[in-house]
């Protein structure tokens, strides 16, 4: 039998470190519940330099330590303080070094600001099913506003920041606050009657709606269906410029344009007047540029025309017209026939005398050699012979010269050949 002592043997139980029960219970606990909302008053909230966040979430009877991370706290679109009453969405954890049980909260927002946020959207999403912020419904800005109204509380910090920029980028603007509240119940109303009013009248070149940063519930009079219809209905374009960078309000969308701020919208509007200047000096040199170009190309232009009118005036032409009249009639006359007849006899005539000198010059130089001819056959023909007293001796009926006796045939007839003329012979018997 077993004593006490074995029945709870070291080896036979289960025996968990801190750290291992706590990491248990932490699993269990964010495997069970998903992210839940909570709804509490903040106490002991402290923000240290990580950015974190730290406080507890309590009511009448108990309270939750939480933590939410820079990553998420930078999100906030109010500041948190302690007796706020907010709703909360997070996950539920341990914290293992100390096992406590806290909440790792996601996202936070004031109470009743949930509430807003649903009306936001729904408002959104039927006013832009109906057209309201269609973009082929923005109006341009002008390139230079002159007169802008700016229609915010004269007292708020938006006010300062949009005279500041204007002041120092553009001091020409001429800027007119228009005063309403821009918080509370009231508020819509009297920014739509200021609104008409200064569309009605005309005398500004844009209009900028706008105000500081400030909580959901803070910003809710620029939420108002009326004023975004106020909005499109103005004559004159309208800049909004509500809250921080992070905040979007219904007149937002309604407007011909956005601005992240104050700041930014009084950027937008105006121009940077150094800048403007550079331009203005960079225009105004080109211009100059183009001009004594213009004017150079202009000159030589006038130059030429009255270069051409000194060529062509009307002496001029009436001169070159008769000396034009004079080469057509001269080249008329020498085409006429009685002209070109006259021309060709000339030059038949010409022809005549050249022919004749040509040919007697040739009948000339034929003689010439026609007579050496006869000379040189003179000096070898036998006709020179006979001069000198011989005679030629030729057969009557052949004509072959007799050279010897023996070709001379008995009673042969013969021929001789004198000087002037042929005796006739015949041999004779001895």
């Amino acid at each position: 039998m077993n004593s006490p002592s074995d029945l709870f043997s070291h080896e036979q139980r289960d025996v968990y470190s801190p750290s291992a029960l706590v990491r248990m219970a932490r699993d269990v606990l964010e495997d069970t519940f998903p992210l839940i909302w909570v709804e509490g008053e903040i106490s002991n909230f402290s923000r240290p330099a990580s950015g974190h966040a730290y406080f507890s979430l309590k009511d009448a009877h108990a309270q939750i330590r939480c933590a939410m991370f820079k990553s998420r706290s930078i999100l906030l679109r109010f500041k948190p303080a302690d007796g706020m009453r907010v709703l909360a969405r997070a996950r539920v954890s341990l914290y293992e070094a100390r096992g406590e049980f806290q909440l790792i909260v996601e996202h936070m927002e004031p109470t009743g600001e949930g509430a807003l946020l649903r009306a936001f959207e729904q408002l959104k999403t039927r006013l832009a099913a109906e057209g309201l912020f269609a973009a082929n419904l923005k109006r341009a800005l002008p390139k230079i506003a002159r007169r802008i109204g700016v229609i915010t509380s004269p007292t708020g910090a938006a006010i300062r920041d949009v005279l500041s920029v204007i002041r120092r980028r553009f001091p020409l603007a001429d800027v007119e606050i228009l005063p309403v509240p821009v918080q509370g119940r009231d508020a819509p109303a009297a920014i739509i009657a200021v609104l008409d009013s200064a569309s009605k009248m005309r005398r500004h070149d844009v209009l900028l709606l706008t105000r500081g940063g400030g909580s959901l519930e803070d910003l809710w009079a620029f939420n108002d269906e009326a004023l975004a219809r106020a909005i499109r209905s103005s004559t004159i374009p309208v800049v909004s410029a509500v809250g921080h960078e992070i905040d979007f309000t219904i007149a937002d969308f309604a407007a011909d344009l956005r601005a992240p701020t104050p700041s930014a919208a009084a950027e937008l509007l105006v121009p940077d007047a150094l800048e403007l200047l550079r331009t203005l000096r960079y225009q105004r040199d080109r211009l100059q540029r183009r001009t004594v170009h213009r004017l150079h190309v202009l000159a030589q232009r006038v130059d030429h025309v009255l270069a051409r009118l000194r060529t062509q005036h009307p002496r001029q032409r009436l001169r070159a017209g008769r000396d034009r009249l004079a080469q057509l009639q001269a080249r008329l006359s020498a085409q006429h026939p009685a002209v070109a007849l006259a021309r060709r006899r000339e030059r038949l005539r010409a022809l005549d005398r050249h022919a004749r000198t040509t040919t007697a010059r040739r009948l000339e130089a034929r003689a010439l050699r026609l007579g050496a001819l006869a000379r040189a056959l003179n000096t070898v023909s036998p006709l020179a012979t006979l001069e000198r007293g011989y005679t030629i001796l030729t057969e009557r009926d052949g004509g072959r010269v007799v050279r010897t006796i023996a070709q001379a045939k008995m009673h042969s007839r013969f021929l001789a050949r004198l000087t002037d003329g042929e005796l006739p012979l015949k041999r004779d018997p001895e």
